[in-house]
């Protein structure tokens, strides 16, 4: 069976008790659509988790991206007094944005590992997919954090290569327009579907899927879709 996951955000309890619920095994697939880290109180945990499984496949979430960046240079010895020296004004920005989204959890879950494995951590989540396609019940899925860039100038004649990282994993999708139509369909998470139904459940319009139920936040859920038959499965 294939099964799709978006925005855990560090809900490392959540996120077990998911794989319990839908009996993942090693002859299943799981495709996480990024934002793994930040906010929740244990987003590392999840990496290695993650990692420790051949049929885990992750996406870069805009979270993921950030950390990232940012966790390139910061877990270097960074000191007070090399800060400045050798870290330009575009990192300290990043750092900055990062940590206003709610990365501290993740940088302490890093600086608490031991130094061979941050750099192993930090490497995996560099090879972190930007889209996934998958097939699975008579259905063609395309699989992204965030959406296909800015709807105004969607193609649907432009190759998936050809978006950018900051397309894929960090502008909103519109969800309210069809985009390719027929058996495609494109699963994302970015967007908590509260936002755009007031419900904390998967959202469906127009082939167009949201999965981020908002796990990390009072009374959200942890969505899991199997796409083989669309079956829902939520851990609040």
């Amino acid at each position: 069976m294939i099964y799709v996951m978006s925005d855990l955000h560090g809900e490392y309890d959540k996120y077990l008790a998911m794989l319990k619920k839908i009996k993942f095994s090693p002859k299943d697939e799981l495709y996480i659509l990024g934002d793994v880290v930040d906010r929740g109180s244990k987003p590392v945990e999840i990496l290695q988790d993650m990692r420790s499984r051949e049929n885990v496949i992750p996406l870069m979430g805009n979270h993921d991206k950030m950390a990232v960046d940012v966790l390139t240079w910061l877990l270097d010895d960074v000191n007070e007094s090399t800060l400045y020296k050798n870290i330009s004004e575009k990192s300290i920005y990043d750092l900055m944005v990062w940590r206003m989204n709610g990365a501290q959890t993740t940088i302490d879950g890093f600086y608490n590992l031991p130094k061979d494995e941050r750099a192993a951590l930090l490497d995996y989540m560099k090879k972190f997919a930007p889209y996934e396609v998958v097939k699975a019940g008579g259905k063609t899925f395309i699989l992204v954090h965030a959406g296909l860039g800015n709807p105004n100038d969607f193609d649907r004649n432009k190759p998936l290569d050809k978006y950018s990282m900051y397309e894929l994993a960090f502008v909103r999708f519109d969800y309210e327009r069809e985009y390719f139509g027929g058996d495609v369909y494109i699963v994302t998470g970015h967007t908590p579907t509260v936002i755009l139904t007031g419900k904390r459940e998967i959202y469906h319009i127009f082939n167009n899927i949201c999965i981020d139920c908002g796990a990390v936040f009072e009374g959200g859920a942890l969505a899991c879709l199997r796409l083989d038959d669309m079956r829902e499965y939520y851990v609040y």
